[in-house]
């Protein structure tokens, strides 16, 4: 028996509709959960920073825990175990259905799988995005914090200036890879019954048994989001703006130094010809 792809079976009716509300909740729950997981980055980073062992051996549990667990298993936890553990009078006012809380596309953030996938996947992305930026900072090079405190820059001016802007900059592109993971990783929020876009498509399958035609086009579907994520990133990225920054000044933009760290190295080589 001969078999033909039927797309209209996909890409018009209810099928169609359900492609569009998966897609949506998407693009929501990555938005939410990414900005969730940079502010715990900052977070992280800020106890990494502080002098002494307890809030650095801190980060390490954390990073070590959600690492070197299943992101699934995570979620599941956050939906049966931590949901069940909040007062039942949250539990009823979360589950109602709140108008105000409704977003575009019939898509409620006010709901318990909502709020247990961003949750979830802030916590798990916010582990590798610390990691990402320390190896930046790891490779920037020592001689550059070694000529700002020898100019008597402080701590704080050494990371604003020196450290951070140029550990972002080596961090960036594994950053923005890290982005695109937490992305694609939402797929796996189908797992606590989160309508998203792998969600919605097998619910075509049960439907009308387009599974071929309904995945093909769930793929096409995330990496047009993963294309255009990536290209976002890379055009706001430090790099970018910094070498917009040294073409703007004159400057050669192949130089890979920031200003901080240029003024510092500067001076450190006039003291230099002085003695």
């Amino acid at each position: 028996m001969d078999w033909h792809p039927d797309w209209a079976g996909v890409l018009t009716g209810q099928p169609w509709q359900w492609i569009l509300s998966g897609f949506s909740a998407t693009l929501y729950i990555t938005l939410v959960s990414s900005l969730l997981a940079t502010g715990l980055t900052v977070l992280l980073l800020g106890l990494r920073l502080v002098p002494g062992r307890l809030c650095r051996g801190l980060v390490a549990v954390y990073v070590s825990i959600f690492r070197n667990t299943p992101l699934l298993v995570q979620l599941l936890f956050w939906y049966f175990a931590a949901w069940a553990g909040l007062p039942q009078s949250w539990r009823f006012y979360i589950g109602d259905v709140h108008s105000w809380a409704i977003l575009p596309v019939n898509v409620s953030w006010l709901a318990p799988e909502f709020l247990s996938a961003a949750w979830g996947l802030g916590l798990f992305g916010a582990a590798f995005f610390i990691q990402e930026i320390q190896a930046g900072l790891n490779a920037v090079p020592a001689g550059q914090r070694e000529a700002a405190l020898s100019q008597g820059f402080s701590s704080w001016s050494l990371y604003r200036l020196i450290l951070l802007p140029q550990g972002l900059t080596n961090a960036w592109q594994p950053l923005v890879g890290q982005y695109l993971n937490l992305m694609k990783l939402s797929s796996l929020a189908s797992g606590i019954s989160y309508a998203e876009l792998t969600y919605q498509i097998s619910r075509i399958e049960s439907y009308n048994a387009h599974a071929l035609e309904g995945y093909a086009v769930g793929t096409l579907v995330y990496l047009l989001i993963g294309v255009v994520m990536s290209m976002l990133l890379l055009a706001v990225g430090p790099e970018r703006q910094h070498r917009a920054r040294l073409a703007a000044s004159g400057v050669n933009p192949t130089e890979t130094l920031f200003p901080g760290a240029v003024a510092a190295l500067h001076d450190q080589e006039r003291r230099k010809d002085d003695a």
